[in-house]
């Protein structure tokens, strides 16, 4: 399906503030599942635009604004064709052996937002075994997730420690997200957080700003998007922008900034299928 995205970020400063750096990471990913047909990003008031790509392949942006302002506005806009999916064969957990662990070990290692835990026991998922089925075993757990948490926009932060909402079991995508990642690094699967962008009109949990799900990698396969807010794989109604170890390797926007005051930052995203 074609997708039309328009994504704004507005920070309003009391003082006038300057030099302003942004890291901007809104443009989606060219792969298998998407072609990516244009982008554009426009920033007010005018600023240096340059760009690169990350270590794990995302374009970002990086925005200076040199002059004194008190209103900043990054929109970025992009057309994006989502394609369907092709489903993987059974395969037995085996298949991730000890060389596979090896190329994608910065999948599995901890970090600040998925420490080491037990995750399997603290969140009640059966270890299964060598012979189990892998894409069965990560189907089954997407939807246990789903309905072990709730859905609550105001039950946590972006900071919030993983044990906490393993203790109270309400968050946003980025917590479901979180702890698929910390049950399949503990259990040697392989798994990286995406984010990206949820059709509009697609009646799911977080469409209304950034989303995020899982990768786990099937080999022989590839990486497959699973997405426990939605208890859904993530199909021709998700728009990648990129991938990383945790939120912090593809937070949206981030920058610094000298003046200004207590800032105030306003986010909408809109995805909407285009008339034609």
């Amino acid at each position: 399906m074609r997708c039309e995205i328009r994504h704004t970020t507005e920070y309003h400063y009391p003082e006038p503030a300057w030099d302003s750096f942004n890291e901007v990471r809104l443009h989606p990913m060219q792969e298998v599942r998407q072609t990516l047909r244009s982008f554009h990003l426009d920033v007010t008031p005018e600023a240096q635009i340059s760009s690169h790509r990350d270590y794990f392949g995302s374009l970002v942006h990086h925005v200076h604004v040199h002059e004194a302002h008190r209103h900043l506005r990054i929109e970025a806009q992009a057309m994006v064709d989502t394609h369907p999916i092709t489903l993987p064969l059974p395969a037995p957990l085996s298949v991730i052996d000890g060389q596979v662990r090896r190329q994608h070990m910065e999948f599995l290692v901890p970090c600040p937002r998925v420490p080491r835990g037990d995750w399997p026991e603290v969140f009640g998922v059966t270890r299964p075994g060598p012979d189990d089925d892998l894409p069965d075993f990560l189907l089954n757990l997407n939807g246990f997730l789903h309905d072990k948490f709730v859905y609550d926009g105001k039950a946590t932060t972006v900071n919030t420690p993983l044990a906490e909402f393993a203790q109270h079991g309400r968050g946003v995508c980025q917590d479901f997200t979180q702890a698929m990642l910390g049950i399949l690094r503990q259990l040697g699967i392989p798994a990286r957080y995406v984010s990206g962008y949820l059709y509009n009109g697609g009646g799911m949990l977080g469409a209304d700003a950034t989303h995020a799900w899982v990768e786990a990698l099937i080999p022989g396969y590839g990486w497959l998007g699973y997405d426990p807010t939605n208890d859904c794989l993530a199909g021709e109604k998700h728009i990648k922008i990129g991938h990383g170890r945790e939120y912090s390797d593809v937070s949206p926007v981030r920058g610094t900034y000298y003046g200004g005051g207590k800032g105030r930052m306003n986010v909408a995203v809109h995805v909407y299928s285009p008339q034609v």
